[in-house]
């Protein structure tokens, strides 16, 4: 099984290209902005780097979701330290090549990855952002526009790592 760390690196570009749409005033931007105190005038134009920092973070969390969405990294990561996995010839090398054979591409489809991009925006995002909401005193409405855009974005995230990666 090999790791794609170019699909990783597109996959990262989601949450950016989500931002753009979903923070958009014609979708929830108004909405956002009014949930945080924002006006127009108020946030003025981003730094450019913020978006390099962002892609950054987005690339950190493509990387950690692979193994989540692949459930193929499971069966590497339990041989990793048997010796000869990495010898052409040896039993262990042969064995994985044999099951990787025939059950590598299992599971590798766009609705799969996606479906545990969401499990992970609904199950991990999704408290994390609510509990700091309400030490935030945010509302219901803001850790929904936030929450949303996450598992959207994680899931789409998901189902391209899974599928292509």
């Amino acid at each position: 099984m090999k790791f794609n760390l170019i699909i990783t690196a597109v996959a990262a570009i989601i949450p950016l290209f989500m931002g753009f749409i979903w923070y958009n005033p014609k979708v929830f931007g108004k909405a956002w902005m009014k949930e945080c105190q924002f006006t127009p005038e108020s946030i003025g134009k981003p730094n450019p780097m913020i978006f390099v920092y962002c892609y950054l973070l987005s690339f950190l969390l493509a990387f950690m979701l692979s193994p989540i969405v692949i459930h193929q990294f499971g069966v590497f990561s339990v041989l990793i330290d048997e010796p000869g996995i990495l010898e052409v010839g040896s039993d262990i090398n042969a064995y994985f090549t044999d099951f990787m054979s025939k059950y590598g591409t299992r599971f590798r489809t766009f609705p799969h990855g996606a479906l545990h991009g969401t499990m992970v925006g609904l199950l991990i995002v999704l408290p994390v952002m609510g509990t700091n909401a309400m030490f935030e005193k945010r509302s219901f409405k803001y850790v929904l526009i936030n929450s949303s855009y996450w598992i959207v974005s994680i899931a789409l995230m998901g189902g391209i790592i899974c599928k292509f990666a």
